[in-house]
């Protein structure tokens, strides 16, 4: 079982090497990166080249680990009793599976995805130790264990908002996804938007590439906005000539899709204002 990259995904050699590793060693991936480098995507497309299922389990502030196993619904159970309804009798009604209990359950290998894990507590990491090494858990309502068929591919994902526990860390296989160079960007362009001509791109990526390193930007942009900018300037058929750079127009045509917030927009105006002075 290896991944090498989908045609639907541009996977660098390393990040080949990192998802094989995982999958050699049984331990999960946690991949960090700028949002919007790919790392969600990844799971998808590990899932679709080796033709397994995907479960997917997206982390919010107030997500709790114990939901990823099973939460056991006790007000709906108190309800019924009150209603005289005969489930009431049977606990395993009241018992709802997480997604670690579906992946555990699933009767052949699965990819299960942890999205952006630092978002939770910063207990909830640790709280997931135990399952995630033995690959089972109990269920002290019914009594039973639940016991991972088959272990499941397990990639998780952090934006690297916050540390991650070292007892954590240890567990895992580690891959950081850096910004994709030039070229990297082309490639990845070309599954994206096939019919972009080679003068728009090199002049659109030149101005992508220059607004990223501008000294002081708040939010630098990521892969997925330059293809929305592109997917932009596809439909309003703009040619490389209309984003040639224009020092009394420092914000790029569309600029929305790449600048996120009114401090970055502000810090171009004054770059603007500065270059015209200087004329």
């Amino acid at each position: 079982m290896r991944f090498d990259g989908t045609d639907a995904y541009v996977a660098t050699p390393d990040l080949m090497v990192a998802v094989n590793a995982a999958i050699t060693l049984e331990r999960p991936l946690l991949v960090k990166g700028e949002p919007g480098t790919g790392k969600t995507e990844l799971a998808r497309q590990v899932a679709a080249a080796l033709g397994l299922r995907l479960i997917e389990w997206h982390v919010k502030s107030t997500t709790r680990a114990q939901q990823g196993l099973y939460e056991y619904d006790a007000v709906s159970r108190l309800r019924d009793s009150q209603l005289g309804d005969e489930r009431v009798h049977d606990v395993a009604n009241y018992i709802r599976p997480g997604k670690l209990w579906e992946a555990f359950a699933a009767p052949e290998r699965c990819v299960l995805l942890i999205d952006e894990v630092d978002k939770a507590d910063i207990e909830f990491p640790n709280d997931l130790l135990q399952e995630l090494d033995r690959m089972e858990f109990h269920v002290y309502e019914t009594g039973q264990t639940i016991r991972a068929a088959r272990r499941p591919i397990v990639i998780i994902t952090s934006n690297n908002e916050k540390d991650l526990p070292d007892a954590f860390l240890r567990r895992c296989f580690f891959h950081f996804i850096r910004f994709p160079d030039m070229e990297t960007l082309r490639r990845i362009v070309a599954v994206h938007h096939p019919g972009v001509k080679e003068e728009l791109l090199a002049i659109a990526l030149t101005r992508f590439f220059e607004l990223r390193e501008t000294p002081g930007l708040r939010k630098k942009p990521s892969t997925s906005e330059v293809l929305d900018w592109l997917k932009l300037l596809l439909a309003e058929d703009l040619t490389a000539a209309d984003l040639r750079a224009d020092p009394k127009e420092a914000l790029p045509r569309l600029h929305g899709a790449l600048l996120k917030n009114e401090q970055d927009v502000a810090l171009f105006e004054r770059l603007a204002f500065l270059n015209r002075g200087r004329e």
